[in-house]
């Protein structure tokens, strides 16, 4: 009766059909919605869904109107307010059948913010709140949204800091200013807002592509602060000038005509597919980004293709006047409506056929499948899996592939030491491990030695990036950044280590694993997270938190042995560190040296002080624990 029932109101539903474009929701049993699709006229589509199972031509189809128990449909004004509402449906039900985007919010954009002094952020998110964004990036690259931000600081002075410039003023800037990356708008001396307001215009039109405008604005001022006898201004727009010419020499790379267009190409390999885009801006292949999309096991490339297109687009900051792709898709003509919409002016979408455009096409599909190929080996085995699942529990914008670990060793006066350990892909990197011999820190001060050894940290990754930028030839070692640093220790150390982040303007995930309780703490947050001890986000934060203490430990042990060993030298009148350390070197213990000849000793610090050295120790009987210590 049931049965009978549910047949009676699916037919009475598909006899009520409006034909008119709209959105239809195929649900399963338990009333779960698990396909959304757009149609120019509901009941021509939706009655197609329900006919005759061996009149349908796609396997994928069959299979899907097995699980399908009932529908519902939205009726639209037209195909494009139906496409839009589709692609909304898609990404709040995440239905299982649809091509669907991976993460559509995982991508890295540059973004200056809509405020009265904007700064210059990497975000994930793009919202319409009236700021600029630009991008995306590419996923596994968030460094070059890093490099292209301190590019911009360098020449516009733009700020990223969190200050509320609007309604503080500060006593003093940070350290941004003092290396010329800030025009210190919090400070009642600093870039008035009119200045700033400059500064940020500039900034826009560079990151739009538009730097011979920029260039022609630019050197028009500072003829005019020349003539205005302004020297110093003229100077440092002498100085913009120069270095924005660099830069354009760099891009000179064109395509084959000036236009603007998005080169969007899909590869598609079982359930999974990757979706390239390539961005050419006034000529010029300006960046590239990929995306990966699921759930497109049955469908064809032309459909992941439109699928992918109306997921992008909706949420794409900048939309160009063409949109370059490698065959044609269903509804075509009303993406290009939609899209033509969003700009505000007319958007082409073109198949390429043949020259510049085809040669970009193929070009951008030989990429998505190398991306699809190297996404899986990455996320393949355990290691993928913890990294995965630590950047869900520490809600993360994206997976912490590279973390860094610190902790302090300090069980001695005078010999306190800091390590540095590096994990990528939950497995650790030794050539990146670092440590530091605390220099600076008096007193056993754990949160100062702590502070000391980031310091030293972000001050080397600074002045190597300073290097990097001026096209030195530098084999990076510390201007490779994190995407999340550990602390070995609670909330103190974590207080002390966001200091120094803040001091050096590092916008990097930090956290803090205490011992013991195996407690996480977060900034921000009052309570501490306790995860299950079979989590694999907590096994990944502990292994990296405890090779930081082994490697700090060992290398603590190795600085308190080697001052032993010295000391015993220590008491021997005119013998100093360098002679010292030959002597060990040499002989490899103190009671090494003693029973040596004096001529033995003589060949490596001279006679006179070959015979004090003697001298002194076979007059002297050392402690055993001393002597022991010393081989």
């Amino acid at each position: 009766m049931v049965a009978m029932a549910r047949v009676a109101n699916l037919e009475e539903k598909l006899r009520a059909l409006p034909p008119r474009p709209g959105v239809y929701l195929l649900r399963d049993r338990a009333g779960k919605v698990i396909y959304v699709g757009k149609a120019a006229s509901l009941r021509q589509r939706v009655r197609s869904y329900f006919q005759n199972p061996s009149s349908v031509d796609s396997p994928r189809v069959r299979h899907l109107m097995t699980k399908v128990f009932d529908f519902d449909v939205v009726a639209c004004a037209n195909e494009v307010e139906a496409l839009i509402l589709e692609t909304n449906l898609i990404q709040q039900h995440r239905p299982k059948y649809n091509v669907r985007m991976a993460d559509d919010k995982a991508y890295p954009y540059v973004k200056i913010t809509h405020e009265p002094y904007p700064r210059i952020v990497m975000t994930r998110r793009v919202v319409r709140d009236g700021a600029h964004y630009f991008g995306p990036y590419p996923y596994h690259e968030p460094k070059l949204v890093s490099r292209t931000i301190r590019t911009i600081r360098k020449l516009f002075k733009l700020r990223s800091c969190q200050v509320d410039v609007e309604h503080t003023r500060l006593p003093r800037p940070c350290l941004d200013y003092a290396i010329g990356q800030c025009t210190a708008p919090c400070v009642a001396w600093g870039a008035s807002r009119e200045q700033y307001a400059e500064q940020v215009r500039n900034a826009v039109l560079f990151l739009q592509g538009h730097q011979e405008a920029l260039l022609d604005q630019l050197r028009q001022q500072m003829r005019e602060a020349a003539e205005r006898l302004e020297f110093e201004r003229a100077a440092a727009l002498r100085d913009q000038i120069q270095a924005l010419e660099a830069i354009a020499e760099r891009q000179r790379t064109a395509a084959a005509s000036l236009d603007d267009r998005d080169v969007v190409a899909v590869h598609v390999d079982g359930d999974d597919a990757c979706a390239q885009v390539f961005f050419v801006r006034a000529g010029r292949l300006s960046g590239q980004e990929h995306f990966f999309l699921t759930g497109a096991h049955g469908h064809p490339t032309a459909e992941v293709l439109r699928t992918f297109l109306e997921q992008y687009y909706e949420h794409a900051p900048a939309l160009p006047p063409e949109v370059v792709i490698p065959e044609a898709v269903e509804g075509q003509e009303v993406i290009a409506r939609w899209l033509s919409d969003r700009r505000g002016s007319p958007v082409r979408v073109v198949v390429a056929a043949r020259g510049h455009r085809k040669r970009l096409v193929d070009m951008a599909r030989d990429n998505a499948r190398l991306h699809l190929e190297q996404e899986r080996a990455r996320l393949a085995g355990r290691e993928g899996a913890a990294v995965r699942a630590l950047q869900q529990v520490l809600d993360l914008e994206e997976p912490p592939f590279r973390i860094e670990g610190y902790d302090v060793s300090n069980l001695q006066h005078g010999e306190a030491v800091a390590s540095l350990v590096t994990f990528e892909g939950a497995r650790p990197r030794k050539d990146a491990y670092r440590r530091f011999r605390i220099r600076f820190t008096p007193g056993p001060n754990d949160y100062a030695m702590l502070q000391e050894a980031l310091r030293r940290r972000f001050q080397n990754a600074r002045e190597e990036q300073d290097r990097l930028d001026r096209d030195e030839s530098v084999k990076p070692k510390w201007s490779v950044l994190p995407d999340l640093i550990l602390i070995d220790g609670g909330r103190g150390q974590l207080s002390a280590a966001l200091e120094v982040l803040f001091e050096y303007n590092v916008q990097v995930p930090v956290v803090a694993l205490a011992k013991r309780e195996e407690l996480v703490f977060r900034p921000g947050q009052e309570e501490p997270l306790r995860l299950p001890r079979d989590s694999a986000a907590l096994q990944l934060l502990q292994r990296v938190r405890d090779e930081a203490h082994r490697f700090a430990h060992a290398y603590h042990q190795q600085l308190r042995g080697r001052r032993v060993v010295y000391s015993v030298l220590d008491e021997v009148p005119g013998i100093g560190e360098k002679r010292k350390r030959d002597l060990i070197r040499h002989f490899g213990s103190v009671r090494r040296i003693r029973e040596a000849t004096e001529e033995e000793v003589a060949a490596v610090v001279g006679r006179a002080a070959a015979r004090r050295v003697l001298e002194y120790l076979r007059a002297h009987e050392l402690p055993h624990y001393r002597e022991e210590a010393a081989r």
